[in-house]
């Protein structure tokens, strides 16, 4: 049987590769230390879990849920983007939960994207948003961010290209993977660009709440709704990565049409976990005090580990990673990785694969507990 054509515009996803790579080598019985994936280690909190497993009882939990979430969901998520962010929004029509955010961007695409628009897409950002513009039959247009712009587009520059066939526009702030930060000046320049090209902005935003002392949305600047939808999630913020929630928000012309996609690829999240992602929500300060001691000890330590292997790094990055510049005259951050990885027995992400301008960096994930990277450490 011969596969889609579109499956010639993607290649498998390069931590599905490599992974398969580290496990053969831990077969082997090496003591792989994987910095490489930003999956949280850590447990959600008891609260969460308690909810879980308390209603799983509940009349109706195992039945097909609504495409929309429970209506608890939503208000949860709009109260939420209120008290963190000042942002208002109606749970009823500018909220769609989703299966994690990741399935938003196809979602997304698919509702917006016909054959032949154009995407702009962050040099580096997540592999993701290029695949699925292939997926969908979109031209992906790449933009670059530099180090010495703080890893902000050149939006003069872009302006300048011919931009008259670009519907959508990727953007991630705080970004992935170099942690930088966007301030409201900045993000009020994105939403005059995307209005002024009548371009349909996306800024994906799960890592505001982990390292970070100024949790931000672009929904808060003004007349942003005209032109922006906003993805988040619950995986790195509350250690519910497995659980798959996310969330995309925005207004709710834009919002439907995400749903009439969505409605037609799944039956609803599972009833407990939208309950427990509910308490998740709801969090004290303690919570997230708590998530960033751990975060910051652990990133200590990997600034230790980056001045070993004579790396840069910017200390007041955010996120779960730690994004480093090589030092001069290194090998490529592909042939480096493989070097530390069967030399050392660590495994940490190549800068390329989030895009050519990732050559000469590479990222170490938070998500590794303090003696694994005092273990490594040593091995330097």
């Amino acid at each position: 049987m011969i596969t889609a054509d579109r499956l010639h515009s993607v290649q498998e996803y390069y931590f599905s590769k490599k992974l398969r790579e580290v496990r053969g080598l831990i077969d082997q019985g090496k003591p792989i230390i994987n910095m490489g994936i930003g999956s949280p280690d850590l447990a959600p909190s008891p609260q969460v879990l308690e909810t879980l497993q308390s209603c799983i009882s509940d009349t109706g939990a195992h039945q097909y849920q609504s495409y929309q979430g429970l209506p608890e969901l939503r208000k949860a998520i709009a109260n939420f983007y209120n008290e963190k962010f000042g942002v208002e929004v109606d749970p009823n029509t500018e909220v769609l939960p989703l299966m994690g955010s990741k399935e938003g961007i196809m979602h997304i695409s698919m509702a917006f994207l016909n054959p032949g628009d154009g995407v702009l897409l962050p040099n580096p950002g997540y592999p993701t948003y290029g695949s699925v513009t292939n997926l969908v039959g979109g031209v992906p247009i790449s933009y670059d961010l530099k180090e010495e712009n703080g890893w902000f587009p050149d939006l003069e520059a872009l302006g300048q290209q011919d931009l008259s066939n670009v519907k959508l526009m990727w953007v991630s702030y705080p970004h992935m993977p170099t942690g930088a930060t966007a301030t409201l000046e900045q993000l009020q320049s994105l939403v005059a660009f995307a209005k002024e090209n009548n371009i349909l902005l996306v800024n994906d935003n799960p890592y505001s709440f982990v390292l970070s002392n100024n949790p931000t949305s672009i929904l808060s600047i003004d007349g942003a709704k005209e032109c922006t939808l906003e993805l988040n999630s619950l995986s790195k913020t509350f250690n519910m990565a497995g659980w798959r929630v996310g969330m995309v928000l925005g207004n709710a012309e834009h919002i439907n049409a995400v749903l009439k996609v969505k409605s037609n690829m799944d039956s609803g999240m599972f009833y407990g976990i939208q309950k427990g992602a509910v308490v998740a929500l709801q969090s004290g300060p303690e919570w997230f005090e708590a998530l960033d001691h751990v975060y910051t000890k652990r990133r200590e330590l990997m600034f230790e580990l980056a001045d070993k292997l004579g790396c840069e790094y910017d200390r007041n990055a955010v996120g779960m990673f730690v994004w480093c510049k090589l030092p001069e005259g290194a090998p490529s951050s592909e042939q480096f990785i493989d070097e530390v990885l069967y030399e050392k027995d660590i495994f940490i992400a190549p800068g390329t694969i989030f895009g050519s301008n990732g050559e000469g960096y590479i990222r170490f994930s938070l998500c590794v507990k303090e003696e694994k990277i005092k273990e490594a450490i040593a091995r330097f």
